[in-house]
């Protein structure tokens, strides 16, 4: 064996390692609250209180 294809191979297990590591954080049940925070912060910004003008109905008639 090369000691490149052993740095390779040792350099995708740890790469794979430190996914499942990831994934196994982001799903874990501990980082739910702080999750469904972080997904509902940008709907607990203040409105901006400016009122949009409605639209101005079209006229049918034709103008001379």
């Amino acid at each position: 064996m090369d000691i490149i294809s052993v740095l390779g191979s040792a350099t995708t297990v740890v790469a794979f390692v430190a996914f499942v590591g990831i994934v196994a954080w982001a799903y874990s049940g501990r980082r739910k609250r702080a999750f469904d925070e972080a997904a509902n912060a940008p709907f607990a910004l203040p409105d901006d209180g400016g009122k949009v003008p409605a639209p101005r109905a079209r006229s049918t008639e034709r103008q001379p």
